[in-house]
């Protein structure tokens, strides 16, 4: 009886490559040509998918053993050409607990399937990228790649094999146990192939089983210790080199050299060459990728780029050096073993039983086994030096369990050294792997093997360091499994020309057949445009048959089709909530079978199914992810009908697109058809005559008087209209030229005027104005609760890359912030040169570039005139700008310095700047270091540093009466006071991370918000908590606070206006295709502005009905960062590093005066051009009409707008 996957060292034999669906990696279905990449996807597995005992392999699994994706060749390996060899490399994977999957793979050309050539049409003997794969928990690389490598060499040997190859493969996965650590040696045989595996004691140093020269051969001493710190410090580290293999050797072997330490964060040392956008994300990582793939278009900044094959470290921001003397020990003690001629020409060649002597000794010897562990103990030895006594300075009464303070300034004495000179180990003491390190120091087993305590003191007694690990001087207990009987007969040989399927079960060949099937289908109806034929073993009989016969054989298909769908249709409406519509096999041969055809067989099928549904009761409601899909399929049969002319299947598909629907937030139905509004036929007024003449005749009351008749079809012409968003004017002109046509009276003209106009303003009201085919949104790559649905695309990406990306994704999830690298690809706008709009003036603007920051600019603060008054007097230009960085600085910029702007650089913190800001006495500023610093804004001196988070600040904000409210990702909001250095109180406590917060020092009300989802309201006076406002389904990124009411912009794409008295929300603004990044209360109208990733600025209107969206701004093209709204000023800047500057001109402030909607009263005064720079950040400050944007690339970009009101 096979054992459990658990106690298996091989879990999973797994074949990846070219299946019955083909992709390319953009998505594009078929097959494409030579010079086109494919998805891979999963060929055949053992043990089978069905099998209830085991879990499925990492569904990611074939994105990531083939992560250039799948090529198709003419040949297959050729002896004279290198390129064409099979590949063998290792990667690993990370799993959603942390835990690592180890798989071995062999990629090889191997012929395509004959059944797929067929289906797709690709040249006779073509072949395709196929890889192996052996899969497994435990970390042995050398005896998964022996295994696989016999394994494929006994499948292709000219003398075959003995028993069929899956038989072998079977009898390898399921007998071949895991060995006891440093007790057994498990021998196994293939074929004549004989091979052990075993694991090293537990008291010894972790299992790894490979070989650490790569790492050395690769780079220098030097740039060896600078990724080794790079790695300690928890940087974002990018492995580059063109083969796969050594990405994954020396990621693995410096994971293995920080040890005792772990890294903590995300892991994939071989990334799939389309995830390369994730190489921007802001959180610690460290991945490989190819040399070959192309990165000019990402930011890079601060990402430590290791090229291993030039031996190069290149970073944008400073690693700290190890301090001495540890680093000299260490840079010693490695050229000792790399070089040991060399480091040893001066001694004499005596054996004093030293430790020097020993590696000496080894590293005389070609690189081996000893090599690996003397290099591992060199590193080991680092840290004990490095970490001295710290045991004695673990303290649970510490926020982070351990007194760096002291320990920092026990080393001090100890080497004389200042505590500033040690930023290496400041930082160090701050990492998750650190902390972690504590955390597992605290478990009574793991701390009895904690090899550094051990090491520490055999070091104290002066013992040998070796004797703090196990001795081998008991062999380990042989454990042999006995080979397979198998069930060939003697003298069997089984060869084979391409690497064999494994047994299909019924299921999986039906789906296999029919999808070729539906293939096959559309390459026949493009070569055979007219009435289908039928093929019998390639021969067409088509001509034999009489024009009887062929139109019986045309509705034996047509029906076939049919039923093929309703039984589709039906089982796709009944998969279950986890399965993913888009992913399945009955959303994939729909949609097959409707772009099959020439004569839309599929496509009008598929919508006489849904009509039929619907007649039978259906009640057409959807889940979210049945209506992309449904609305993806829909959308494709329209527009293959309209290429064909086939207005029937238009029509048809528009009235059930009406019925279709699923339920938003707010419980109110979202139907299909107001996602059809990108397809170009509902431009076309002959499509919507032709449909009105079909409704007259379709029409059972043809009795009724002829203007009622003609009524009656037009109001549900313009009914559709209005649900697909058609805008106004020309849904209004078709009408009108159809009622023309009809001789249709001008009293009832101006009725249906009146009915179109009240559908269309319920329908803005509550969805604001569609986007149509001339709008279409900036690509966004920040994960959404909608991001399928937010695209008016017609293909969907590929199931691979999808889950490919998912995973990826998952990995950044514990720490997600905006992608970076969403705004690298926002498109430029073009503003600033072309002509002025109405009611906009010319003037003459100034911008100007402020340097002095080496790292991103992580948080900008304006300081307002009044509150400079005491610096600079009431001058008219009088107000500064404050800005943090990732370089740990804190810079303060007056503008009306030109050309010497910087007036101080405050230093303090050791991590970055995450929020600033000021009174007319002081600033204080919070950062990653878990911090918040109070600095005098006369002499920029330090005034108190404020320690009490266990987390980094998100967010800071001065209070009258010395006060200072702090908010952090520990979920606390805390009260200080500034002049006994304390914290007053923990005022308010979140369940998750805290990222925005609002306070009203006059009626003691304090509102924060962030990963929780849930906008939580204090009483600081009255010291309880207020309320907690629920309805968000995501993140809450943005907040703001006025008198009674509360605005919340959040990651579910809406915003919420909320009453604090009532404790109820008032409204729900629904109208973005992204999340809201930033929400403003505009003072002088109470309108609410919104901002989102969309790229769109929207403007709301509070009237006694409701609020509603009453105007849209659609110049920015990135994320909207920054809204700031004063009595007539509006500043607002994106991540494109645009701004634009509003104006509200005086007479629209009189009240109800002037007629019209007080918030569509804004208007753009000037927006300025734009420069090629990746923006973090942006303040306004609207009484000087300034605006200043902080980038990725350290710069501050100031804009200055001289406008005389």
């Amino acid at each position: 009886m096979a054992s459990s996957s658990s106690s298996r060292i091989f879990e999973y034999f797994v074949v990846c490559g070219l299946g019955p669906e083909i992709r390319s990696l953009d998505g594009s279905k078929g097959y494409q040509g030579t010079e086109v990449m494919y998805m891979p996807s999963f060929l055949d597995q053992f043990p089978p998918s069905n099998h209830s005992l085991y879990p499925p392999p990492p569904p990611q699994l074939p994105t990531c053993v083939l992560p250039a994706g799948v090529e198709i060749y003419s040949s297959g390996v050729d002896s004279n050409d290198v390129s064409t060899y099979p590949r063998s490399y290792p990667i690993v994977l990370t799993e959603g607990d942390g835990s690592k999957i180890y798989v071995s793979c062999i990629a090889f050309r191997d012929p395509i399937c004959e059944d797929i050539i067929e289906a797709y049409q690709i040249p006779a003997n073509s072949f395709a990228d196929k890889c192996i794969c052996l899969v497994s928990h435990s970390p042995s690389f050398r005896v998964l790649r022996d295994a696989l490598e016999e394994l494929f060499v006994l499948c292709f040997s000219p003398s075959g094999c003995s028993k069929p190859m899956w038989d072998i493969i079977a009898y390898l996965v399921s007998n071949v146990p895991l060995p006891t650590p440093g007790k057994d040696r498990v021998l196994f045989a293939i074929e004549n192939c004989l091979l052990s595996v075993e694991a090293p004691p537990k008291e010894s140093l972790p299992h790894a089983d490979i070989s650490f020269q790569p790492l050395v051969q690769c780079l220098d001493v030097d740039n060896l210790i600078q990724l080794f710190t790079a790695v300690l410090l928890e940087r974002r580290i990018l492995l580059r080199s063109n083969k796969y293999t050594l990405l994954t050797l020396v990621s693995e072997a410096i994971c293995h050299l920080i040890y005792p330490f772990r890294w903590q964060h995300v892991y994939i040392p071989l990334i799939f060459f389309s995830g390369v956008d994730y190489i921007d994300a802001p959180t610690p990582y460290m991945m490989g990728l190819h040399s070959g793939v192309d990165t000019s278009g990402l930011t890079m900044d601060g990402v430590v780029v290791v090229d291993l094959e030039y031996n190069r470290i290149t970073t944008t921001e400073e690693i700290p050096p190890i301090p001495e003397p540890e680093l000299s020990s260490l840079r010693g003690e490695i050229l000792k073993l790399l070089h040991p001629n060399v480091m040893g020409i001066d001694y004499m060649k005596i054996n004093l039983g030293s430790m020097s002597d020993q590696l000496v000794m080894a590293s005389a010897k070609p690189w081996g086994d000893e090599h690996d562990f003397h290099l591992r103990l060199i590193f080991l030895r680092f840290f004990a030096q490095l970490l001295s006594g710290y045991r004695n300075f673990i303290d649970n009464a510490a926020p982070s369990g351990f007194n760096s303070q002291a320990f920092l300034k026990k080393r001090s004495r100890s080497t004389s050294q200042p505590v500033e000179s040690m930023m290496m180990i400041t930082q160090f003491l701050e990492t998750q792997g650190f902390l972690d390190y504590l955390e597992r120091c605290s478990n009574s087993e793991e701390n009895s093997n904690n090899l550094l305590d051990k090491l520490q003191d055999a070091t104290g007694r002066g013992q040998n360091p070796l004797t703090i690990f196990p001795s081998h001087l008991s062999e380990p207990e042989i454990v042999t499994i006995a080979e397979s009987d198998g069930v060939a007969g003697p003298g069997s040989k089984y060869c084979y020309k391409s690497f064999p399927s494994n047994v299909r079960t019924e299921e999986q060949e039906e789906k296999r057949r029919s999808i070729l099937a539906g293939v096959s289908g559309a390459h026949s109806a493009k070569h055979i445009p007219s009435s289908p034929s039928v093929v019998v073993n390639g021969d067409s009989k088509a001509e034999s048959l009489s024009p009887r016969e062929r139109a019986a054989e045309r509705e034996r298909m047509v029906l076939d089709i049919k039923v093929k769908l309703q039984g589709l249709w039906l089982r796709l409406l009944r998969l279950g909530a986890t399965e993913d519509p888009l992913s399945s096999f009955e959303y994939g041969t729909i949609l097959a079978l409707i772009e099959s055809d020439a004569e839309g067989i599929g496509g009008s099928g598929f919508v006489e199914c849904i009509r039929e549904h619907i007649h039978s009761g259906w009640q057409c409601r959807l889940t979210d992810e049945q209506f992309i899909a449904v609305k993806e399929l829909l959308k494709t049969a329209i527009n293959r009908a309209a290429a064909r002319n086939d207005m029937l299947t238009v029509r048809d598909a528009l009235e059930v697109s009406a019925e279709i629907y699923r339920k938003d937030s707010n419980n109110v139905p979202d139907y299909v058809q107001r996602h059809l509004l990108p397809l170009s036929i509902w431009d076309e007024l002959r499509f919507w005559d032709g449909y009105f003449e079909y409704l007259i005749e379709r029409s059972s009351n043809k009795s009724a008087n002829y203007v009622t008749l003609v009524t009656a079809q037009l109001i549900i012409v313009a009914t559709h209209m209005a649900g697909l968003g058609l805008p106004d004017n020309d849904s209004w002109n078709m009408i009108e030229k159809i009622a023309e046509k009809n001789n249709f009276g001008y009293k009832q003209l101006i009725k249906l005027r009146a009915l179109l106009t009240h559908l269309q303003q319920l329908r803005i009201g509550y969805w604001g104005v569609s986007i149509g085919k001339g709008q279409s949104l900036s690509s966004i790559s920040m994960p959404s609760p909608r991001s399928h649905d937010a695209s008016d695309e017609s293909q969907q990406p590929a199931e691979a890359s999808g889950l490919g990306r998912s995973w990826v994704a998952s990995m950044f999830s514990r720490d997600r912030s905006i992608r970076s690298s969403s705004f690298s690809r926002a498109n430029d706008a073009t503003s600033g040169k072309g002509d002025v709009p109405p009611g906009q003036k010319k003037v003459q603007t100034s911008i100007r570039t402020l340097r002095g920051h080496t790292g991103a600019i992580t948080a900008l603060h304006c300081v307002t005139r009044r509150e400079v008054w005491d610096l600079v007097g009431d001058r008219e230009d009088a107000g500064f700008f404050i800005s943090g960085s990732t370089d740990c600085l804190v810079k303060v910029w007056d503008p009306s310095m030109r050309g010497s702007e910087l007036r101080a650089t405050l230093r303090g913190h050791t991590r970055p700047i995450r929020a600033i800001n000021s009174d007319r006495s002081k600033i204080v500023s919070g950062s990653d270091d878990h911090s918040v610093i109070v600095w005098d804004k006369q002499t920029f001196r330090l005034l108190e540093e404020l320690k009490g988070h266990d987390a980094p600040v998100s967010c800071v904000r001065m209070l009258s009466g010395e006060r200072v409210l702090t908010a952090s990702h520990d979920g606390t909001v805390k009260m200080w006071d500034v002049r006994t250095d304390t914290c007053v109180a923990t005022v308010g406590r979140c369940s998750s991370a805290v990222t925005c917060m609002e306070y009203d020092d006059s009626s003691g009300i304090l509102a924060a918000a962030g990963r929780d989802v849930v906008a939580n309201v204090w009483d600081i006076r009255a010291g309880k908590q207020m309320l907690k406002l629920q309805g968000h389904t995501k993140w809450i990124r943005s907040l703001r606070m006025a008198g009674d009411t509360i605005l919340t912009g959040s990651d579910d794409w809406t915003a919420r206006v909320w009453s604090i008295s009532r404790g109820t929300s008032d409204a729900v603004l629904a109208c973005h295709a992204g999340p809201i990044l930033c929400i403003e209360y505009s003072p002088s109208d109470r309108g609410v502005i919104t901002g989102s990733t969309d790229g769109l600025v929207r403007f709301w209107e509070n009237e006694e009905g409701g609020i509603k969206c009453v105007k849209n701004f659609t110049l920015h093209s990135a994320s909207i960062l920054s809204i700031s709204a004063g009595e007539n000023w509006l500043g607002i800047g994106a991540a494109d590093n645009s701004m634009s500057l509003f104006h509200r001109p005086q007479e629209r402030l009189s009240g109800f005066a002037s007629p019209g909607s007080k918030m569509a009263g804004w208007q753009l005064y000037r927006t300025p051009q734009k420069t090629v720079a990746m923006v973090r950040c942006i303040a306004s400050d609207l009484d000087r009409k300034r605006i200043c944007s902080g980038g990725r690339n350290g710069l501050l970009r100031l804009w200055e707008a001289t406008i005389n009101i």
